[in-house]
This record gives structure tokens, sequence and C-alpha cells, in this order.
């Protein structure tokens, strides 16, 4: 009779088996969803399909409006708006009072300042160290050693987007120092 009790109190192999399938996937699953964000954190994020653009934001966040911000300005305007990674991104009107195929970072070369616009001048002019860029953007006068990063600068359903300049710089016809 001993033999007998003991057999039922000691569950069956299958039932240990299911048991200790049932541990090992919590583990598994636990550990998998621990490991998962360490591991994206180390996959570089995608540069987008097609059109792979971010919508240039205004003072306020909202999305530049391509049809108001024409309407607001004039040829040769150059404003500025959040771009890509969130730097500050020079939106250009240019002379058809079109927004150009182009936009221009606002961050100086030099040391990072954000670099104002002077339209008496009709070139970007740094107040912190006095580096000067032409209206495209090409440095004229340093101690900044580089031109102003570009931008792509296309409309898509009305909203103003920026993406990545990898191209040649058409300011130098140079590889983009920026990419």
């Amino acid at each position: 009779m001993s033999q007998a009790s003991t057999s039922a109190d000691v569950p069956s192999m299958g039932r240990r088996q299911f048991m200790n399938l049932i541990l090992g996937g919590s583990a598994a699953v636990t550990a998998l969803g621990a490991i998962y964000p360490v591991a994206a954190y180390f996959v570089p994020p995608s540069r987008g399909g097609a059109g792979g653009g971010v919508a240039a934001k205004d003072a306020l966040g909202n999305d530049v409006i391509a049809s108001k911000f024409l309407a607001d300005h004039q040829a040769g305007d150059r404003v500025l708006a959040q771009g890509l990674k969130g730097d500050p991104t020079y939106i250009v009107v240019n002379d058809n009072k079109e927004i150009a195929s182009y936009g221009l970072n606002a961050v100086c070369t030099h040391l990072g300042c954000v670099v104002p616009w002077n339209v008496a001048e009709n070139k970007f002019m740094c107040p912190c160290h006095g580096s000067q860029y032409n209206a495209e953007g090409k440095v004229v006068r340093g101690p900044a050693p580089l031109s102003l990063a570009l931008a792509h600068a296309t409309v898509a359903d009305d909203v103003v987007q920026f993406s990545t300049w990898t191209e040649t710089d058409f300011r130098t016809n140079e590889a983009p120092w920026w990419s």
C-alpha cells in the first residue's frame, strides 16, 4: 500500500515536463522582453523610404503649410523652422516666390551658434564670432571652417518637408561634410 500512495503523490513524468515547459517558456519570454529594448538601442534608425522627409515645424510646433507660408513671405526671405534632428533650418523663398529645393541648417560650423539672416547685408552673420555666409549658406568669412549644412526641401500634401542631403554640395562641388 505504501507504493500505491507514493505513486499517487508523485506527479507523472508528462505533468512534470509540462510544468518545466511552462517555467522555461515564461523565463524565455521575460528574458527576451528585457533584451529587446537593449538590442533595439544599438540598431541605427531607418533613413526612411520614399519621401522619408520630416515635416518642417514653425515656432509653435505646427507643420509649416506651404500655401500659407508663401502667402506670408516674399521672394528672398529666409525663415527659420525646425528641421532634421530638431535643428533650426531656414526655409528659402526663391525669386519665383516658391520654396527653394534646399533648406539651410542655421547652426554655425564654428561653435554652434544659430546664425541669423541679415536682410540689409543679404547674408547670414554669426553674432558669436563674426563668421559670415552668403545667401546660399556658403562660408565667405571665418572663423567658420565650413558652409552651412544643406537639407532637401520639398512640399508634400502642402506641408514643407526636409530630408537628408547626401548629394554633392552645389555651392562647392564637393561631397557634403555633414552626411
